[in-house]
């Protein structure tokens, strides 16, 4: 009897594992946890036990304590009884409908007989129609025995479905403890888990354990999943690790694995910190994948078809001539007049339009930094078509974006010149400009940028070359063969370190000469 009283006390709940257990007839009609949804939410049932309720007292009860062994037949209403259907209404019964009693009713009493009688409906077929029979009767005349007062009428709620939302912690929600225990191994199920049962609160622990293990060599498999999951934050996350460790996100294993969306969305990002090439060669390499996970022969038209619109979010024109040449032009992917457009774009001026983008990426953050490798400013430095060049090489890596230069000494000008990065190994260009810049007649030095950042790896050799064609200028003298920038902010250092270029140079060194400013990013 206590846990049928349970049921009219809204802040009491019975136990599931004495449910679960099944124990006497008189508590049989307690709530049940055996048939229970996920993580505790109770489905509605629609038992073939519920029957309509008859004219008359006595016909009343029966068809009101038959529906209370199963669900409530929604049906049956006042029409089966007076004072009896308000008692009846509070038996245990009750509680599998899809309306929840709140507070206790004078007609508790009565839940004794009501719950033997559903119980005792479980036996047989036979037994059980004698059982309620003799149960209805003594209930009708118990309930014709209680007045009908306004504290026999019940006041029912609508079930809050998504309770568990209601709830901050993880102990609140039925599950065992609010201790979350998560590793590389589980968290993606955990995470699916807690999605697919909304737990909030385990949900974003699954997203902080990803965060705090995000690296470049798994950014992509989580990029994936965040996207798969919806979660935009992690996403977010993940596409900025990319954007600063491109090159070894990229050749990280689980870069192949991704879906084309996933690959486009990164592609068309302006913040990639890696030379257009080796995109285009990573975006192969993931086009050979798809293939085969398509059953196709990765042939250039095959590794086109699976590329799709990812294809045209390759910037061909940020490409050296050198670089599209040994590359994209050979690699049978671009069609014929594809090539040839890119070609002329590299070739001629004016430059005709070509269908894929020529907006540089922007794989720059933080503040601007520059070197002077000069301590002191002479004048009249000629120039007869030859290149003024000066190696280099750094400590950490950084991204180049331009050249402070010398101006003419005859008063305000206009310079027309071409400068480059050269891998000295190589001998690749890595970037390069055709462009100009105008002077004031000054000694000062004038920036003269890069259609896009150049990277520069730590200890490997450079050639920073200008070639000039205008009147005399200014040029540096008192060289100095290694110059140290140190961010304010952090106090981090970036050492250069100047070398002679051998072959032409226009007379450039260490010491004195063209090309006093390096102007990059760290």
């Amino acid at each position: 009897m206590r846990c049928c009283v349970c049921l009219f006390q809204s802040s009491l709940q019975c136990s599931p594992s004495k449910m679960a257990a099944g124990e006497s007839n008189s508590r049989s009609s307690c709530l049940n946890f055996s048939n229970v949804g996920p993580l505790g939410n109770a489905p509605p049932s629609n038992s073939a036990h519920s029957t309509p309720a008859s004219n008359g007292g006595a016909a009343g009860a029966t068809g009101r304590m038959n529906r209370s062994a199963g669900n409530a037949n929604p049906q049956s209403g006042p029409e089966s009884g007076g004072g009896a259907e308000s008692a009846v209404r509070s038996t245990p019964g009750a509680q599998n409908s899809s309306r929840q009693p709140v507070g206790q009713s004078a007609g508790a009493s009565v839940s004794g007989a009501t719950s033997g009688a559903a119980s005792n409906m479980t036996s047989s077929s036979s037994s059980s129609t004698s059982t309620v029979s003799s149960s209805a009767d003594a209930s009708a005349a118990a309930a014709a025995s209680l007045p009908s007062s306004p504290a026999s009428v019940l006041v029912y709620r609508e079930p809050v479905y998504n309770w568990q939302a209601t709830k901050s912690t993880v102990k609140e929600r039925f599950l065992y403890s609010d201790e979350v225990q998560i590793g590389p191994e589980t968290v993606m199920t955990t995470l699916y888990t807690a999605k697919k049962y909304a737990v909030p609160a385990l949900e974003a622990h699954c997203v902080e354990f990803l965060k705090k293990n995000l690296r470049a060599d798994n950014a992509f498999m989580l990029l994936t999943q965040a996207r798969l999951f919806d979660e935009p934050q992690l996403a977010s996350l993940c596409l900025e690790n990319i954007d600063k460790n491109t090159a070894d996100a990229l050749a990280a294993e689980g870069f192949t694995d991704i879906d084309l969306d996933t690959l486009m969305a990164v592609l068309e990002r302006d913040t990639l910190g890696l030379r257009e090439v080796r995109l285009f060669g990573s975006a192969v390499r993931w086009a050979e994948a798809e293939a085969q996970r398509q059953q196709l022969q990765p042939t250039p038209e095959n590794k086109r078809r699976v590329l799709g619109k990812a294809l045209s979010l390759i910037r061909f024109p940020l490409m050296t001539i050198e670089e599209f040449a040994a590359g994209p032009a050979q690699s049978g992917i671009l069609t014929d007049r594809e090539v040839v457009s890119l070609f002329l774009h590299f070739t001629v001026n004016p430059k005709p339009h070509v269908e894929f983008i020529d907006r540089p990426r922007c794989c720059l953050r933080g503040k601007e930094c520059s070197i002077t490798r000069f301590s002191q400013v002479e004048s009249r430095w000629g120039y007869s078509g030859t290149s003024d060049r000066i190696r280099f090489s750094v400590n950490r890596r950084i991204f180049v974006v331009g050249f402070g230069l010398y101006g003419s000494i005859h008063g305000p000008t206009d310079y027309q010149v071409n400068i480059q990065i050269i891998h000295t190994d190589s001998n690749t260009v890595l970037g390069q400009n055709d462009t100009g810049f105008s002077c004031d007649g000054t000694a000062s030095t004038f920036r003269v940028m890069f259609k896009e950042p150049v990277e520069i790896l730590p200890s490997v050799n450079y050639i920073a070359c200008a070639t000039l064609k205008g009147p005399d200028s200014h040029y540096g003298t008192k060289g100095m063969r290694k110059v140290t920038h140190e961010a304010p902010a952090t106090g981090t250092k970036t050492c250069f370190t100047f070398c002679y270029a051998a072959g032409n140079n226009n007379g450039t060194s260490v010491e004195d000469g063209q090309i006093p400013d390096v102007i990059f990013y760290t």
